[in-house]
């Protein structure tokens, strides 16, 4: 055997990466906001600091913008028992 045999070192193992989510329900290390939490990071997502009255604010333009739709189905629901009504009547 020859000393540069002898001198050269075994490639270092890689300890850190992982092929498949170890993070399975049931084990004593499982954390069910890990991988939302891991999405975050690596998206570079900071959760936004909302006040209440923004948070209202937004809600009550969810309902503004549902509102609509909600109306027609009222609307159509209602012709269609109105309609209903005349004919079997």
């Amino acid at each position: 055997m020859s000393k540069k045999q002898a001198k050269r070192k075994k490639p270092e193992l890689d300890t850190t990466t992982t092929f498949a989510n170890m993070n399975i329900e049931g084990f004593k290390w499982y954390d069910p906001t890990l991988e939302k939490r891991l999405k975050d990071k690596q998206m570079g997502v900071v959760p936004p600091k909302v006040t209440r009255r923004e948070y209202r604010q937004m809600v009550r333009g969810a309902f503004a913008a549902m509102l609509p739709i909600l109306l027609g189905f009222v609307a159509i629901f209602g012709a269609i028992w109105l309609f209903a009504y005349l004919w079997l009547s």
